[in-house]
């Protein structure tokens, strides 16, 4: 496909609060990408939730204020903790204000150095198919060789991308949501046939027991019928389920490496692979003992920072 012209570069959103160690990792395999100099960096810090970690929150603001190898850095401070839900969707909705697409990243995500251009190109690719919600950088494990690319339904949240016309259709009322889901009995679907907990997420967000946005970006692109491009192989690695997040604890589930070689984007049907959704699904149950399945329904896909 035609190379994306560096004016065109999708500005980066990268949000932190009190892990310096992890926050570096993933600045640094930021770095390592070939659009990184090409590419603006904004730094989204939350505020401390308490004294306990201010000293943490602001080792991280030192660490971005002497970031470079990117076209330019912004740090953007909270004053107040907003929490992981309220500043993913503040800041990603400031952005968009100014900017037609962009790409998100949380503090620990090792992206492979191939993904920004993955990124970019499929952001331009698909930039006027309103079928199209967003881009997703990783993907299970499966064991299984997927496509190089594949569409599922609804959005996803482990290093993506999204235009203002995706986000615009953001819906933050999980009551809404689910009301919706149940009314056109679409929770088997929404689950991916089983495979995965998102209705019980919801409902632990509307309860007060998670901080999902993720679950509710999901549900707002799932339920009307669009589609997130996701990589045949994943360009970015969580290294955040390692005890240093709240409900987070350590987990095979998710591990991948992140891909070596570049991943093409080309031209495939623009609808939901069956296949892909199947051999995802068979992942996930495969691996539902009753330690994984506790543990997807504590935190998958979204987690909170630490308290």
């Amino acid at each position: 496909m035609k190379a994306v012209p560096p004016t065109e570069r999708a500005p980066i959103a990268l949000f932190v609060y009190n892990r310096p160690g992890h926050a570096v990792r993933t600045v640094e395999a930021l770095r390592r990408n070939d659009l990184a100099e090409e590419s603006d960096l904004f730094v989204f810090s939350d505020g401390p939730k308490s004294s306990a970690v201010r000293e943490a929150v602001a080792s991280v603001r030192e660490s971005a204020r002497a970031l470079s190898g990117f076209r330019s850095v912004t740090l953007i401070e909270r004053e107040r903790n907003l929490g992981l839900a309220q500043s993913i969707i503040t800041g990603v909705t400031e952005l968009l204000g100014r900017r037609d697409r962009i790409i998100v990243l949380e503090d620990d995500m090792i992206t492979s150095p191939h993904f920004l251009r993955f990124m970019n190109e499929a952001l331009e690719f698909y930039k006027d198919d309103e079928r199209v919600a967003g881009i997703h950088a990783y993907v299970y494990s499966v064991g299984e060789k997927l496509a190089d690319t594949f569409f599922l339904r609804g959005a996803d949240c482990w290093g993506w991308a999204t235009w203002k016309r995706g986000w615009d259709l953001f819906e933050p009322d999980g009551r809404k949501l689910l009301g919706e889901l149940r009314s056109r009995n679409l929770q088997g679907e929404f689950d991916k046939n089983g495979a995965y907990p998102y209705t019980e997420m919801l409902e632990d967000q509307i309860d007060g027991k998670n901080d999902s946005w993720a679950v509710r970006w999901y549900a707002s692109t799932f339920l009307r019928g669009m589609l997130c491009l996701h990589p045949g192989r994943s360009l970015v690695k969580n290294i955040g389920l390692d005890d240093s997040g709240t409900h987070c604890g350590p987990d095979d589930l998710y591990d991948v490496e992140a891909a070596s070689e570049p991943v093409p984007v080309r031209p495939i049907p623009v609808e939901e692979n069956a296949g892909a959704l199947e051999a995802i699904g068979r992942y996930l149950k495969s691996r539902r003992s009753s330690r994984a399945r506790g543990f997807l329904r504590r935190i998958a896909p979204v987690k909170r920072w630490l308290e």
